[in-house]
């Protein structure tokens, strides 16, 4: 019978690592943190977490797993095999969860690595945006050994109510990968009808609601389609993260021969809004590029 994992550490508060970090302490979860701007960690550490130097120190003292939740593959490199690197401090037995999206094989060679020193990675990207994270609902894609799924089961199921294990490590980000060309294009799409909805004299909250109860319902649409609006540009997740996730998705396409020229459209209109300022603010201000092409508003 395996041991519920109760000892945990957690690297990157940002947006999502914050609120799911809250969820695992809240479900009783002993806690280390560790975050590069060290204020980050002052809500959890008020929770009763102990804040931690570098990821060498958190690794020493010896949690069971160690989440991760960084922003690129370099970063994700630095935190796993840097000067105070997870590896510096590791002791054989510990897994570490990388919830980040980065490159496939950049994933495949990480658990290489991290095998010579008798350490399992399991690769968890996730999706559901901000409000997931905050809520628990992410659905999470999990690459890896079977064994270190199963002990991190409960685990996952406090952050997320989508887990699954789909194959050996990469395969997550692999997933991830999938996801975010599907979120890509569909965000196009609501843009557009919106778009439409606006230049015809439509109700725009009445249009999302009847698209959204029939077959062109989807998350994007409901709930960014609101945002979008009444202006709200806040970010639950940035245009330039997902350029970042989009550069991935690439390299996989060109690596297979597969055009995917949907995606690449919906790259187009992200990296617009980047190169006009915007890449800070949150996917939905994919919009103000299609309102500049359209010269109309969405709120006009």
């Amino acid at each position: 019978m395996r041991t519920p994992v109760k000892n945990i550490g957690y690297i990157g508060l940002g947006i999502m690592g914050a609120p799911m970090a809250m969820n695992l302490i809240n479900a009783g979860y002993q806690m280390l943190v560790w975050n590069r701007t060290v204020s980050k960690c002052k809500p959890l550490e008020d929770k009763g977490a102990i804040v931690t130097t570098s990821p060498a120190e958190m690794a020493a003292r010896e949690p069971e797993v160690i989440c991760v939740n960084v922003t690129d593959t370099p970063d994700v490199e630095q935190v796993l095999f840097g000067e105070t690197g997870i590896v510096r401090g590791a002791k054989p037995g510990l897994i570490v969860i990388d919830h980040s999206t980065i490159n496939p094989v950049s994933t495949q060679r990480f658990a290489a690595q991290l095998t010579e020193q008798a350490v399992t990675l399991l690769d968890a990207p996730v999706s559901g945006g901000d409000v997931g994270a905050q809520q628990g609902t992410l659905s999470v894609m999990v690459g890896g050994g079977e064994d270190a799924f199963a002990r991190c089961l409960e685990l996952f199921q406090v952050v997320g109510r989508n887990i699954t294990h789909l194959g050996p490590a990469g395969s997550g980000q692999v997933c991830k990968a999938c996801n975010q060309i599907a979120v890509s294009a569909n965000l196009l799409g609501v843009c557009e009808a919106l778009a439409l909805a606006r230049c015809c004299g439509l109700d725009l909250q009445k249009m999302i609601e009847v698209v959204g109860g029939g077959a062109g319902g989807s998350w994007q649409l409901t709930n960014l389609g609101p945002k979008i609006t009444t202006g709200d540009f806040d970010p639950g997740f940035m245009i330039d993260l997902v350029l970042k996730d989009l550069a991935i998705v690439a390299d996989a396409a060109r690596s297979n021969r597969l055009p995917l020229s949907g995606t690449a459209l919906a790259e187009s209109y992200f990296r617009a809004a980047a190169g006009a300022g915007h890449g800070k603010l949150g996917t939905q201000a994919m919009a103000k590029t299609l309102e500049q092409l359209g010269s109309f508003t969405y709120s006009g």
